[in-house]
């Protein structure tokens, strides 16, 4: 066995794949101490700078001492605490939905929904930049599973006119958690609705920095149950805990409760992260100087590497990518700016298509103006734009 798994390895090393991990000896936060470095954070997911907040800390350690550290059972036996229900019942709330239902993790949420609403002879269809917990749900669903070209509506359309299946669950990122560009979700909704199709929308990387009230894309865009009847928000990215969400009707809430696997078949979240979500959720809705900040910081990155002639994505989230194009040379970046003091993202495939390699720069509220410029100063240096 070995020796087939170090062929296997040996050849990710050759094909410059090879993925190695970090010692981080601090919390996240703007600037973090990593293998003896001091390096500025831009490649966490915590985009309202609220994974290290003292007040969701305090909320987190008060319901430890009453709760405990873990829930000891899934939500079907003895794990769903009053707690959880609360929170549950806040989010619903908070995405305009009837009901919540929190899942462990976003990758479980997404596997879970997906399954538990389809199966043989019905089609799930996927941008083909979906996340990878997406992608995977379909696959596993046992459904007829289709991608179509990325937010390409005429590739979407003919996908559906295609397929006679009984159910259709259409699926799509809101906010695209690589290249940061946005899902055109009134049109999908559209066709969603024309072709008689169950719209399901992940929404991991809107959630908390879009919309006045952090309520994501679907808040942005006014968009309620009836065009979105499926609704997936996460909470280890803007809200700085850990767990998900699905957010629907009460039939949704229900069925899930009745028939994915993900929900039932594992142990509660510990009600002390239930506790500090809900500290979080309050700062989310009420502090929204806090994406007021995303946006100005967004602006002076892109004006700054745009001056000096680097190739981004059409992105205005906190996610911003600069393509590199190369898995080789991405790597040896990323490398140059950890020697120069910033911790930057440099993805590769299979996360992203083959030839498209790039440095995933992510914004913080946390940051300030004058670390956003040092970045940009920093790239300057290694002349990535003259390279592209």
């Amino acid at each position: 066995m070995d020796a087939t798994l170090e062929a296997q390895l040996n050849l990710r090393r050759q094909e410059h794949l090879y993925r190695t991990r970090l010692n981080v000896a601090s919390g996240c936060a703007s600037t973090q101490w990593v293998e003896g470095h001091s390096l500025v954070n831009f490649c966490s997911n915590d985009y309202l700078g609220l994974a290290g907040h003292k007040d969701i800390t305090q909320a987190l350690k008060q319901a430890a001492d009453l709760y405990g550290t873990g829930s000891g059972a899934s939500h079907l036996v003895s794990g769903h605490s009053v707690v959880h229900h609360k929170l549950e019942e806040q989010l619903a709330a908070f995405s305009g939905r009837p009901r919540a239902l929190l899942f462990s993790s976003g990758y479980m949420a997404n596997m879970g929904a997906i399954n538990a609403l389809v199966g043989r002879r019905d089609l799930v269809l996927q941008d083909q930049l979906n996340h990878a917990s997406l992608l995977d749900g379909g696959r596993l669903s046992q459904a007829d599973f289709k991608r179509y070209k990325h937010v390409d509506m005429v590739s979407l359309e003919q996908r559906l006119e295609q397929s006679s299946a009984p159910r259709k669950l259409l699926v799509t990122d809101g906010v695209f958690s690589m290249d940061g560009n946005l899902a055109p979700l009134e049109k999908i909704s559209a066709l969603a609705a024309k072709h008689s199709a169950w719209l399901m929308v992940d929404d991991a990387h809107g959630i908390g920095v879009l919309g006045h009230r952090g309520g994501g894309l679907t808040e942005e865009l006014g968009m309620g149950l009836d065009q979105v009847p499926v609704l997936v928000g996460t909470l280890g990215k803007s809200f700085g805990t850990f767990g998900a969400f699905v957010a629907g009707s009460e039939a949704l809430i229900e069925t899930l409760i009745q028939f994915s696997r993900s929900y039932i078949y594992t142990t509660a979240l510990p009600p002390a992260i239930a506790a500090a979500t809900l500290a979080s959720l309050k700062i989310v809705r009420e502090e929204t100087w806090r994406r007021d900040k995303l946006v100005t910081l967004v602006a002076r990155f892109r004006d700054g590497a745009e001056q000096i002639g680097l190739q981004l994505g059409e992105s205005n989230t906190p996610i911003q990518p600069v393509l590199i194009n190369s898995d080789e040379k991405v790597m040896q970046v990323g490398q140059q700016l950890r020697s120069a003091g910033f911790l930057v993202g440099a993805i590769r495939p299979p996360t992203v298509p083959a030839g498209t390699g790039r440095l995933r720069i992510t914004l913080s509220a946390n940051h300030s103006e004058e670390q956003v410029d040092q970045l940009v100063a920093a790239l300057d240096s290694l002349n990535l734009g003259a390279a592209n």
